[in-house]
């Protein structure tokens, strides 16, 4: 059974830098791809970003390209989410994701999901 553990959430001013983590276990994570949702307050969820945990390739949604980056370690079993340059737009539950189906991630609802956890950025 794939468990996705995030930690790293918190209260951040406008301008500054978090960094999530997600611990993934249950299972070797070749062939899949991992990311990050969030849900905004009162909205719907919506992806962040992706990266296929074999060859590290990576998508960002619009909103955070050029600010966000995900990365994985395979030794860990680890994926990262550095953000940079917070918004107040940022705040939002975020969740660690993981489905083998590569387009479930980028695209469409992925199966494994964590608990989530809070980024607020104040203004």
């Amino acid at each position: 059974q794939v468990q996705l553990v995030e930690s790293g959430g918190g209260l951040v001013q406008t301008g500054g830098s978090l960094r999530l983590s997600c611990a993934a276990s249950g299972r070797t994570f070749s062939g899949y791809a991992l990311g990050w949702f969030r849900q905004p307050p009162g909205k719907e969820r919506e992806f962040v970003a992706g990266i296929i945990w074999s060859v590290g390739s990576t998508n960002y949604a619009d909103s955070v390209k050029g600010r966000f980056t995900i990365s994985r370690d395979n030794v860990k079993n680890t994926v990262y989410l550095q953000m940079n340059s917070l918004k107040p737009d940022d705040t939002a539950v975020y969740y660690c994701v993981a489905d083998h189906r590569t387009q479930a991630v980028l695209y469409g609802t992925p199966y494994y999901w964590g608990q989530g956890t809070q980024v607020t950025v104040s203004a």
